[in-house]
């Protein structure tokens, strides 16, 4: 008997769906199918957290079964946006409507704020949100949306404890006559708005707020409108510049404090933005989705200069199909910022399907580069809203809406939840490319398998292995069951606790399985269908016996 060889490979570089079968061969940390797993930064790969209701048993909706139009974390609690009205809550529970007309310009008490009458935003559609730090209490928050009868809002609250004990401002901001600005941002003091159904191509600037003496919504005096040449989809501000984003093209404003001098400048007039939902920061860029996939905007070490780089390759099937929907599709996004992660999730709610995602994780690679490294999810309903923030503590909170009207806790627990609120399976899979483990035309007789594994509670997995490509001519094993105990760790695992745990075992585990089979190649899938907790693969050992050559 030929005596056996070792191969191990570590799992990263994340999903790859534009190379080839043959170009993967000499990529074998990377993975063909990556569903509901996350690139983690410490290295392997991570089945992903669930999400929970917001407010636990005794969560409620906003309003009544309405989509979720947008989501904004906010001092101490969260802001919704849902059929015509917009909400506030701390706990998930209790929402108070903040949409109000006629409030005092000192601001109200509780009991005189919810007496008012609505400011109905009529046509209400997907909700923009900017926060003002400026030095109140929790900043102001301006809130647009991409509907067309609703005027930008603007909210400020005062006040800690019981939301009876606090003060409200709220009210409407015109900016120029029936114009609806659809996108707003906050640069340099100044409030920028754009993207009106009325004036499509026009970014309108306030004047220059608590510098002047002048309100965060006075366009009458000092402000200005600028007209563009294309329609714009989304407002940044980033280090010195505004940066517009437009449908076709990319422009940043200049010099927005010097009448003399403010400018506008194309950055590109050959890409453009697809949804203004997606547009992020991460890393210190801007992440934003283009019709040619995920693309950065960054700074140069030449002064005032840019690039654009597209950081999606690996997965351009992926995007191409999201490209091709975008018209059908609604779009959102947020970071989260301790992965160093950007999440985006697409689909509609006519469809009937649960909404699918990207997770881009920002990881350096061996070469000592920053790249983002990419996975998928399904069954995260998150196209209709999705944000984090820090909260007033300094606390990052993650949250998505459905078009349920329902707002859950983003990345928690070990389930997803169902439109009718029960707790379901998360199903997650991880494959690897084919191996031909140094020379394809060397017939393998495979041994056994080491899979490294960090669990974070009980794993019960299972392991599929295909020869030749998935060739039904070549006897194909049956799925072998794996079970990965949690080791206990000195100082927090409880004797007798009915968790499984195992005294004395590695931190990461080697789980050994004898296989069977024999080809040219072959690839893993390591898959899950369970409400276990999250485990990493790390890495895998192959022990295999050569043959002759065929």
């Amino acid at each position: 008997m030929a005596a056996t060889q070792p191969y191990a490979l570590a799992c990263e570089g994340g999903l790859d769906k534009a190379s080839s079968s043959f170009e993967l061969l000499r990529r074998p940390g990377a993975a063909t199918r990556l569903r509901n797993f996350e690139v983690d930064v410490a290295g392997g790969y991570r089945r992903i957290n669930g999400f929970s209701a917001f407010g636990g048993s005794s969560a409620a909706n906003p309003s009544t079964d309405n989509d979720i139009l947008g989501l904004h974390v906010y001092a101490d609690g969260l802001i919704a946006c849902s059929s015509t009205n917009i909400y506030f809550t701390l706990d998930g529970i209790t929402w108070l409507q903040i949409n109000k007309a006629s409030v005092d310009a000192s601001g109200d008490n509780y009991t005189a704020f919810t007496g008012r009458s609505a400011a109905a935003r009529t046509s209400q559609g997907k909700a923009h949100f900017v926060t003002f730090e400026g030095d109140t209490t929790y900043g102001e928050v301006i809130i647009t949306d991409e509907g067309s009868g609703a005027k930008p809002f603007y909210f400020k609250m005062t006040g800690t404890g019981a939301l009876s004990n606090r003060t409200y401002f709220a009210k409407e901001i015109t900016v120029s006559g029936t114009v609806y600005p659809k996108f707003c941002t906050m640069h340099d003091k100044h409030l920028v708005v754009g993207g009106a159904s009325t004036a499509p191509n026009t970014i309108y600037y306030s004047d220059s707020a608590k510098i002047t003496g002048a309100d965060i919504d006075d366009f009458a005096n000092d402000g200005g409108a600028i007209k563009l040449d294309d329609k714009v989809v989304g407002l940044k501000s980033f280090r010195n510049d505004l940066i517009i984003f437009c449908r076709n093209s990319i422009y940043k404003l200049v010099n927005i404090n010097n009448s003399s001098t403010i400018a506008i400048q194309p950055i590109t007039q050959n890409i453009g933005c697809l949804d203004g939902k997606s547009i992020q920061e991460i890393g210190g860029d801007l992440v934003f989705l283009a019709p040619d996939g995920i693309r950065t905007l960054a700074g140069t070490v030449r002064i005032g200069d840019v690039e654009l780089g597209t950081v999606s390759r690996a997965i351009q099937p992926v995007m191409k199909d999201i490209a091709d929907n975008i018209g059908s599709s609604s779009v959102s996004s947020l970071v989260i910022r301790d992965k160093s992660q950007y999440r985006l999730y697409y689909g509609s709610s006519s469809s009937g399907d649960a909404a699918e995602g990207i997770i881009g994780t920002l990881k350096t690679n061996e070469q000592g580069f920053a790249q983002f490294q990419w996975s998928e999810t399904f069954g995260i309903d998150a196209s209709s809203a999705a944000a984090s923030g820090f909260n007033s503590s300094g606390v990052e909170k993650h949250y998505h809406g459905d078009y349920a009207g329902r707002v859950f806790n983003h990345d928690t627990g070990d389930n997803f939840l169902n439109t009718s609120g029960t707790e379901t399976n998360i199903v997650a899979e991880y494959q690897t490319p084919d191996l031909d483990y140094g020379d394809l035309g060397t017939l393998k007789t495979l041994r056994y398998i080491k899979i490294s594994a960090t669990p974070e509670g009980t794993v019960d997995t299972k392991l599929r292995i295909r020869y030749n490509y998935d060739d039904p001519d070549v006897p194909q094993p049956s799925d072998y069951n794996l079970s990965i105990d949690k080791p206990s760790l000195f100082g927090t695992a409880a004797f007798g606790a009915t968790a499984a745990h195992v005294f004395g075992a590695a931190s990461d585990p080697m789980t050994r399985q004898a296989i069977e089979g024999s080809g040219h190649s072959n690839y893993f899938r390591i898959f899950s269908d369970d409400q276990n907790s999250p485990y990493t693969i790390n890495g895998i050992y192959i022990d295999y016996e050569p043959s002759g050559r065929q």
